[in-house]
């Protein structure tokens, strides 16, 4: 470590907000200055000189929730491999947990946690607190392939271990006075050199000192008044492991958002790369997930064996032509030919040809004006280093290069997001769009600033198909989101957006609609850590749901 360096990067920092540009130059100045040959990563800057606060990667928490993905331990899939999938057990990759490879940040995390989940959480939350943002509402993604398909016992204390670090993370590091750094400190050996492997242990078993025995129900329990919140869990699935039983189990744990792994609507395709299921469970699932509540996100492959660029472009707009799917959320991942996959095997013989960067932009590109406003596109490209690739889609940035080069008109939640510009208070407007979805009936309730074409908060309001749950009676409707955009801000103060209302105008508005449409009880899938929230509204807890009775 070079001590002048950091002195003197400290020094010029100190107290200054800086953009990521003036961060970067004065990294390169310092570093000629000084000698450095290789410009410290932000994270290396905040671990030496912890009292910093910046918050130098804002996109994290602009859409007014703080992500922290936890991979489950390397387990193989019931069906066997999809013959792109480049992960598992024995994999080329080693023993990494199905459908990664191990390169991606958060498996890389979960390999130096040694997978344990209550580890992975601790430490994301200390990365959070050192780029200076607030993680107290923590949207939780379970990545790891088929998370349904693990023993129930397995699932059940990942979820509970990612809800005791929240909750003690929260209760050693918070006090009447608000965050203490000084026990931050104290607690994560800081400063140090964060690529210290003897410190890096030494933390491990100070926070596995805190990990007492606890259940799911009371780490669930305390979450609801944890400093560290839970607002929001998603799992990832497949469809035909996406069912009535998966979902009610599901719903146990605490989630409120599936990610679904569709790839293709041509069941040949399916067939061909031996994904273990057809349309039909497809079409099954989205309905079933809906009508117990759940958002979903569609995850779509471009680019399979057995396609062509028009039959591609086709299958993407059918996400939401097809009645029977139109997806709450969307990725979009290219396929990518990992080796050692029957894939690569097929590729190598010359049987199989993978689709490029920029016939993958342009496919995208003619895809996005077909995106609903309901929708929110979450990816467009894999979080892997094109170098782990033998062939596909050959540089990272295919989203940024799409809307630099390409400019689709695109309406989808993710591009009218304020992040952190500001708003015309004076022209939000609040507008009810209807659609059919999955045998429902969709009311998608957004507040637009209609000046800048800014979405600022918005409520998915459904009248199910069918009755799957007592909970859900014939004349109920469901609250599957409420969501209030904006850069996130601590529970219980006023930001750019958060906490002036907004949510409360959306939930009054889907109360009014399904009282005009006969409905007398209101369902909403509520992330554990907003549950209060819904309270104060008049709501109670209802088997995994908060409802209300309307009048």
């Amino acid at each position: 470590m070079n001590k002048a360096f950091y002195d003197e990067l400290g020094t010029a920092l100190d107290g200054r907000q800086v953009s990521e540009r003036e961060l970067a130059k004065l990294k390169h100045d310092l570093c000629k200055k000084h000698g450095v040959t290789k410009p410290p990563t932000n994270i290396d800057i905040l671990t030496r000189l912890p009292h910093l606060r910046l918050q130098t990667k804002p996109m994290r928490s602009q859409s007014g929730v703080t992500p922290i993905a936890v991979m489950t331990k390397p387990t193989r899939c019931p069906h066997g491999k999809c013959t792109y999938c480049p992960g598992g057990p024995g994999s080329t990759f080693g023993d990494v947990p199905q459908s990664y490879t191990g390169n991606e940040p958060s498996t890389m995390r979960a390999i130096r946690n040694k997978y344990d989940p209550y580890l992975i959480v601790m430490n994301r939350l200390e990365q959070f607190i050192l780029l200076g943002h607030t993680p107290d509402k923590v949207e939780l993604i379970i990545q790891g392939g088929t998370f349904p398909a693990l023993d129930k016992e397995y699932q059940e204390s990942v979820i509970e271990n990612c809800l005791k670090a929240m909750n003690d993370f929260g209760r050693a590091l918070y006090d009447d006075r608000g965050f203490n750094h000084q026990r931050f400190q104290e607690l994560f050996l800081l400063p140090a050199d964060p690529r210290d492997a003897e410190r890096e242990q030494q933390v491990q078993a100070n926070l596995l000192t805190l990990k007492k025995q606890s259940t799911l129900e009371k780490e669930q329990e305390r979450n609801e008044q944890a400093k560290i919140r839970c607002v929001g869990l998603t799992i990832e699935t497949k469809p035909d492991w996406g069912l009535l039983t998966h979902g009610n189990e599901m719903l146990r744990l605490g989630c409120t958002r599936v990610e679904l792994g569709v790839q293709t609507v041509y069941d040949h395709v399916l067939q061909a790369v031996n994904r273990g299921h057809t349309m039909k469970e497809t079409y099954e699932s989205f309905a079933t997930l809906k009508d117990l509540g759940f958002k979903i996100c569609a995850h779509v492959m471009p680019g399979l064996p057995n396609t062509s660029y028009d039959e591609d472009v086709e299958a993407l707009k059918q996400q939401f032509k097809d009645t029977r799917l139109r997806p709450d959320l969307l990725k979009i991942y290219p396929c990518h030919v990992a080796p050692g996959t029957p894939l690569y095997y097929q590729w190598k013989k010359g049987d199989y040809n993978a689709l490029k960067a920029k016939e993958a932009a342009h496919m995208i590109a003619a895809f996005k004006p077909h995106i609903p406003p309901y929708c929110r596109v979450q990816r467009v490209l894999r979080d892997v280093p094109t170098k782990f690739w033998a062939d596909g889609v050959e540089f990272t940035n295919l989203r940024q290069y799409i809307h630099q080069h390409l400019k689709p008109p695109c309406k989808c939640i993710r591009c009218r997001e304020p992040k952190t510009q500001q708003i015309d208070e004076n022209a939000i407007q609040l507008n009810v769009l209807e659609y059919e979805a999955s045998g429902g009936k969709e009311y998608f309730i957004s507040l637009d600033d209609t000046t800048n074409d800014f979405i600022i908060g918005y409520c998915r309001l459904r009248v199910p198909q069918q009755s799957l749950r007592k909970e859900i009676t014939k004349t109920s409707a469901l609250i599957r989101e409420l969501h209030v955009n904006g850069s996130a801000v601590a529970i219980g103060n006023k930001g750019t957006i958060q906490h002036r209302g907004y949510g409360a105008q959306l939930l009054q508005k889907a109360e009014q609609i399904a009282h005009e449409q006969g409905r007398n009880k209101i369902v909403v899938i509520s992330g554990i850590g907003v549950r209060r929230y819904y309270r104060k509204k008049g709501y109670e807890k209802d088997g995994p749901y908060m409802s209300k009775t309307l009048s």
